[in-house]
């Protein structure tokens, strides 16, 4: 098992992962305990977990490739719901 995090900064946290999910509900398994979204891809798991001033990412995956690409869906799509403020700030660890 693979896993990376980042803290993304941003304002708009919870408002960004709920339009993520909702987006994303159509096609794949999300659940919300507030405003945190789990998202289950066939082969990962994505949690986002935002507060005042940002947002936890974690991407777990059996592989480090599938976690890399993932790293880039889940960095993309969030980029495009914050378009005012994108592109944000991605620190993988």
């Amino acid at each position: 098992m693979t896993t990376v995090q980042a803290i993304v900064p941003t304002l708009n946290g919870g408002k960004y992962v709920r339009q993520l999910g909702q987006h994303w509900s159509h096609k794949l398994d999300v659940a919300f305990e507030g405003d945190r979204a789990t998202i289950r891809f066939p082969d990962a798991i994505a949690l986002l977990d935002p507060d005042a001033d940002a947002i936890a990412v974690s991407i777990s995956g059996e592989d480090a490739a599938t976690v890399e690409r993932l790293k880039d869906v889940v960095s993309k799509h969030l980029d495009r719901f914050a378009f005012r403020e994108a592109p944000l700030a991605y620190d993988w660890h």
